[in-house]
């Protein structure tokens, strides 16, 4: 399955495949805020992550640059997207939506029927996006983690 729109300067959004990984990787050394893990977020972790979830995650193209990307999987009940970026000077095109509705679709086709996402407080830009494009936010739960292995460390762009 692939997306094309002439109007956003020849983007194309496909399913994200394990050869991606260090074109990914720099497009989240750019983004401003963005948390990256030294162990999920390592081709190790990410060719594990593609391997589970071969077909919901997503990459938007413009010629041979990724400029956005979603890591998104499911547990066979819910969907969740992760490190939903796009490039900031290709922000505001309609990228960011056109991705996830491609990843909806993807889990759509694997009888998903609800999908979530995490955005940090202090992303704005994020935040303001998911409530733009109909995402509901949540007042009635908190959200909690248990860190199973302290050596996956999370550093901020």
């Amino acid at each position: 399955m692939e997306w094309k729109d002439k109007s956003i300067a020849s983007v194309s959004i496909r399913a994200m495949e394990e050869e991606d990984y260090d074109k990914v990787f720099r497009l989240w050394k750019t983004i401003k805020g963005f948390g990256i893990r030294s162990m999920d977020d390592s081709r190790e972790g990410i060719e594990r992550f593609l391997k589970r979830n071969p077909t919901t995650s997503v990459v938007a193209l413009a010629e041979d640059e990724i400029v956005g990307a979603i890591l998104c999987g499911h547990d066979g009940r819910r969907g969740c997207f992760y490190h939903v970026c796009v490039r900031e000077d290709y922000r505001q095109r309609g990228i960011g939506k056109k991705m996830a509705v491609f990843a909806m679709r993807a889990l759509q086709e694997e009888h998903i029927n609800k999908v979530c996402l995490i955005a940090f407080k202090k992303n704005e830009v994020g935040n303001s996006f998911w409530k733009s494009v109909g995402w509901t936010f949540r007042e009635d739960l908190n959200y909690y983690d248990f860190v199973l292995n302290d050596a996956n460390i999370t550093t901020f762009q």
